[in-house]
């Protein structure tokens, strides 16, 4: 009996509503063109008329915010996907300050009163509707905003590798990137804090690519942690991805048991036709090399000190026959007799001395006929070189044990050499080249990589990566300007406070830009309700009634001027001085000093990220301030350590300071 067809739980759900939802295909979503994507006006335009035309309002809200729904249809696999929208304002944020601006670099940015998220749940979620506490769960396959300014940040993305079922990773970028691109939004940062396998791969895609994995999409460097720089990054990457691998595989021989020259050889030996000469080259192969590779067990977590490999006994007999291992001259003294037993042990000599040169020319095996034709130019009798061939398995050598196996990536029957030492074979990790990628991909990761500490610090210092998108003029009966902001500061000075780009008919006139302008800044940004704009720079004697067309050409930067701004109830002033060269907050731990309230990173002052921060800090200006250079004649009391400037900062032996000595220390340590 054949059980009942039951539909998807998400059509299910659509079902319970009396609206119409709404499908699309995941892979033509926001394509170029597509319908429900408006075209021609800022990101602050585009979004509200892509919610009406492309989204449907859900009967619920969120946490009093809005909520839109639309579904993402998979072409091939037939599953639908629920993609929301939710539209959260000033007044109903937690957060009126945006900290991932403040993260990103823009923490000069004015506060904009509207961000749209975009979340597609986990796949356990779809059928279920959003609930109270959507916009912190780091879960989503998808989740971005977008202020209405057009400035964005992309908080998570988890595909196959992170808990979905369905969608890939490389898919939901795809989508999120024709999203923004058709919404026209401005620039948008990510911090790339993903990992593969124990590896970062910011690092790891760094030294391959000279960017990040999401820098396939265009995102480049936009804010380094602690004080790190553009330059700075580039050069860290210039420096590792150019390390030569010849020199990397000397460097590493002379390391009793290292894997890495082996590691080298065997890739090189692989590739064939692409030269593998540095370290991009040899990333870049492994990365693309891993799914042509046999399945392998997960990776298992090991040292970032260089790996020594272990010994293992060879089995006695009787216990695993398969793997037994004999000496040869015990060996052929058991075997046909055609041929006396000096010149089978010479012949094995033979074999093993072409199987070592090869082992350390390619640290590869060789196959039989490779094997033959090595042994003929110093035997001339192929009958003899056969007939120890056909013994030469788990027997022993000298101080070589000669084994014979598939080759899992070449299905060749190949002939290895193993090292004995002190009667014990040593037991390396992978025979077999290309057997396990990723391992071979983290044992050079881990090993050689962090032996450049200061480079790959560095590159894991910037986190902090941003895509923009270029200004786009239309060839339609629309005006586009970029509106440089400024208002007048004291001193005859004028300040930049924002920089928008601003749309217009075509026969608007110089009032009607001007309105435009007022309006927009206006409806973006909170403490901007009582902008006024005064004028446009290059048209202080021009009418406002004249129309702008064939005075102003389009797609060109303007100055404007105006007043009435309001930053009392958003500025948020702190100071940021550390010692790194930060100078604002990068998302990363810090702690302020009690006097001057100037913060500085934790890492920067010696506390690790597990240890607490001390409950009384003064920073080492400070410090010097309250402390200054003691007289010669000044003496410390026995047994006075210092506590307090030590903690401050200050390493330097303090003077002394009666104050000090006579209140509640207890209050400083």
């Amino acid at each position: 009996m054949k059980a009942k067809k039951m539909s998807p739980p998400i059509l299910e759900a659509c079902k319970k509503t009396k609206k119409t939802p709404k499908f699309f295909g995941l892979h033509t979503f926001a394509e170029p063109g597509f319908h429900g994507f408006p075209a021609g006006g800022p990101f602050s335009l585009n979004v509200r008329s892509f919610l009406q035309q492309s989204c449907v309002l859900e009967d619920y809200a969120v946490e009093g915010m809005p909520v839109w729904v639309t579904f993402l249809v998979h072409e091939t696999k037939g599953f639908a996907a629920p993609f929301y929208a939710i539209e959260e304002t000033v007044n109903s944020s937690a957060h009126q300050v945006c900290y991932h601006c403040r993260y990103a670099g823009w923490g000069h940015h004015l506060v904009s009163k509207t961000k749209y998220h975009f979340i597609i749940p986990a796949d356990d979620e779809w059928n279920q509707p959003l609930s109270e506490g959507v916009l912190d769960v780091q879960t989503h396959l998808l989740h971005g905003v977008i202020h209405c300014n057009g400035f964005g940040h992309l908080l998570c993305i988890n595909g196959i590798e992170g808990g979905s079922k369905f969608i890939c990773g490389r898919d939901l970028m795809d989508l999120w990137d024709r999203i923004c691109s058709n919404l026209q939004v401005r620039s948008v940062s990510v911090e790339d804090l993903s990992k593969k396998h124990l590896m970062d791969l910011r690092l790891l895609y760094g030294v391959a690519y000279g960017h990040s994995w999401f820098g396939r999409w265009g995102y480049r460097f936009g804010h380094g942690c602690f004080g790190v720089m553009e330059y700075d990054y580039e050069g860290a990457i210039h420096i590792l991805s150019s390390l030569n691998l010849d020199r990397v595989i000397d460097d590493f021989s002379s390391i009793n048991g290292s894997e890495i020259p082996q590691i080298v050889l065997s890739y090189r030996n692989l590739s064939k036709a692409h030269h593998l000469l540095t370290l991009r080259d040899l990333f870049r192969f492994m990365i693309c090399f891993k799914p042509k590779a046999p399945s392998v067990s997960f990776l298992q977590p090991c040292s970032s000190k260089p790996l020594v490999r272990s010994t293992i006994q060879c089995k006695p007999p009787g216990k695993d026959r398969s793997a037994r291992c004999r000496k040869f001259a015990n060996l052929a003294a058991c075997l046909d007799r055609r041929w006396p037993l000096r010149r089978l042990e010479f012949t094995a000599e033979v074999i093993v001395d072409a199987l070592r040169e090869k082992k350390q020319e390619t640290n590869s095996g060789m196959s039989r006929q490779e094997v033959r034709d090595a042994a003929r130019a110093h035997i001339g009798d192929t009958g003899l070189i056969d007939h120890v061939l056909k013994s030469m398995n788990n027997v022993i050598v000298g101080s070589y044990v000669v084994r014979r196996a598939v080759n899992r990536v070449t299905r060749v029957l190949e002939y290895t050499l193993h090292e004995l030492r002190n009667g014990v074979e040593v037991q390396e990790r992978s025979s077999l080249a290309g057997s396990d990628v990723l391992g071979d991909l983290y044992c050079v990761y881990s090993n050689m990589l962090m032996g450049y500490s200061q480079e790959c610090q560095t590159i894991l210092d910037t986190k902090h990566f941003v895509k923009e998108w270029p200004f786009r003029d239309e060839l339609d009966d629309l005006l586009r300007f970029i509106c440089v902001v400024v208002i007048p500061s004291s001193m005859d000075m004028e300040t930049v406070i924002s920089c928008e780009h601003i749309a217009v008919p075509l026969h608007s006139t110089i009032g009607d830009l001007k309105l435009a302008i007022q309006t927009a800044m206006r409806d973006t940004y909170c403490g901007m309700e009582g902008f006024v704009v005064t004028s446009i720079k290059g048209l202080d004697g021009v009418s406002d009634d004249e129309v702008i067309f064939g005075i102003v050409e389009s797609g060109t930067q303007i100055l404007v001027t105006g007043f009435g701004q309001d930053t009392e109830s958003t500025d948020l002033k702190w100071t940021v001085e550390c010692k790194c060269g930060a100078r604002d907050d990068d998302g990363e731990r810090m702690m302020s000093c009690d006097a001057c309230e100037t913060w500085q990173h934790t890492r920067c002052l010696g506390i690790k990220d597990d240890m607490a921060v001390p409950p009384l800090f003064v920073c080492e200006a400070c410090c010097s301030k309250l402390a200054p250079p003691p007289p010669t004649t000044t003496t410390l009391p026995t047994g006075y350590s210092g506590g307090f400037l030590e903690l401050a900062g200050c390493h330097e032996t303090p003077p002394l300071i009666p104050w000090l000595l006579e209140a509640d220390t207890s209050l400083y340590f």
